[in-house]
Order: structure tokens, then C-alpha cells, then sequence
């Protein structure tokens, strides 16, 4: 049998290869396969879903796992981004629709941002629809930010202790302009404890726990 010009075992094994390819941090690899899906038409979605998606799946599974660390984590998301430049021009506007908004940032005084931005990147993995404000973003920024896009959590990370003393402050004037938002904190200086002290409704310390943390508090 085929759909749209390539046989069902091709295309599982065309998806397949994305996936392997994330976790083997093969850039060049993912852009042929995800070039392929657009010669073959097969779905951008499904090439997303189960290729992309679930190749970063595996990867925070070998994050958790300790066999994969921080810098194998920036390159498998690198490849993510290059397959994904390829594909979402091509998702049908039916299928847009994202999990979730994610609007989130590096907080005032603090230019890390590694970490941030492999948040970022699982949080696309898995769909959702993310509004990354970058690094040393104003306190005020976050309030005017979350005016324009309503996200549904929003994300405040901190590497240094004297930006993370900002946090209560900025969770003040986010809680003043809107009761109901969602705060999900992160960085390492911080805890579970220290999130609640501040009064986020969520904590993560890695970016893999980020996406299930995230879950639980809308779900919540």
C-alpha cells in the first residue's frame, strides 16, 4: 500500500530516522529525512509527532537516566530546531493548535540562558506554543508581555542568587495584573521550597521535568 507516493514501510522508516537522528545529534541526517517528507508528502505533522517529538523524548529519558548531560542536550535540541524550520511551514493550519502557551523568560540582572533555552526547546517538542523573551528581561516586560499573550504558564529563570531575589517581585506584579496566572520558576539556586517561599505554583530543576511540571499545574 502507499500514501501519497511512498510506501507505509518507507515512510515508518523515513520517521524513524528523524527520531534516531535527534538522539544521535545528526543534523545533517534530520534535514535529509525531514527534506524527504516534503518529496514523499507525507504528513509534516505526523513526521513532527513521531519523529521530532519523539526523538527529544528519548533524549530527556537519557537525560534523566544520566547517560546524556547538558551538552548533549543542546545538540539534540540544534537538530530539532533544523528539522523543525523544515517542517512547520509545511503543518496544515488544523493541526497548529498547541498544548499550551508558554511565555518565559531569564530574569532582570541575569544573561544565562542555557538552560532557558533548552526549556524552550522541550516545550516545542511537545507542542506548545512557546514566547521566549529572551535574557535580562525587565520585571515590568513580563507583566506587559503576558497582557499581549494570556500564556498559560509562565516561566522565570534565574542561574545567579541576586536575580533570583527578584523573583518574589516580579511574581507580585504578574499576581496583581492577573490572580489567576500560572508561575513556574527554575534555575540553580532554587527549590521546590524556595519556589513556594516565593509563591510560583510550580518548580523544575531540569528542563525535562519543566514540560511534565507544566501539565500537572493547568491540569491542576
Amino acid at each position: 500500500m502507499k500514501e501519497e507516493g511512498v510506501e507505509f514501510q518507507q515512510k515508518d522508516e523515513i520517521i524513524q530516522g528523524m527520531c534516531d537522528a535527534v538522539v544521535k545529534m545528526d543534523e545533517d541526517r534530520c534535514v535529509q529525512l525531514c527534506e524527504k517528507v516534503l518529496a514523499y508528502k507525507i504528513d509534516a505533522s505526523e513526521a513532527i509527532l513521531k519523529g521530532l517529538s519523539a526523538g527529544m523524548d528519548k533524549v530527556g529519558d537519557l537525560y534523566a537516566r544520566h547517560e546524556y548531560f547538558v551538552p548533549e542536550l543542546l545538540l539534540c535540541s540544534d537538530v530539532l530546531y533544523a528539522g523543525l524550520k523544515i517542517l512547520r511551514p509545511h503543518l496544515k493550519l488544523d493541526q497548529v493548535k498547541a498544548k499550551g502557551k508558554l511565555m518565559i523568560g531569564v530574569v532582570q540582572g541575569d544573561i544565562h540562558d542555557i538552560g532557558k533555552n533548552l526549556v524552550v526547546a522541550m516545550f516545542e517538542a511537545a507542542g506548545w506554543e512557546v514566547y521566549d523573551l529572551g535574557k535580562d528581561v525587565e520585571f515590568g516586560k513580563f507583566v506587559e508581555e503576558q497582557k499581549r499573550i494570556k500564556a498559560d504558564i509562565v516561566g522565570l529563570s534565574t542561574l545567579m542568587t541576586t536575580s533570583m531575589l527578584g523573583l518574589p517581585k516580579i511574581i507580585k506584579m504578574l499576581r496583581e495584573e492577573d490572580p489567576k496566572v500560572k508561575i513556574m520558576v527554575g534555575g540553580a539556586p532554587l527549590t521546590a521550597e524556595i519556589a513556594k517561599k516565593f509563591g510560583a505554583d510550580g518548580y523544575a530543576s531540569n528542563a525535562v521535568s519543566a514540560v511534565k511540571e507544566a501539565i500537572n499545574m493547568i491540569s491542576n
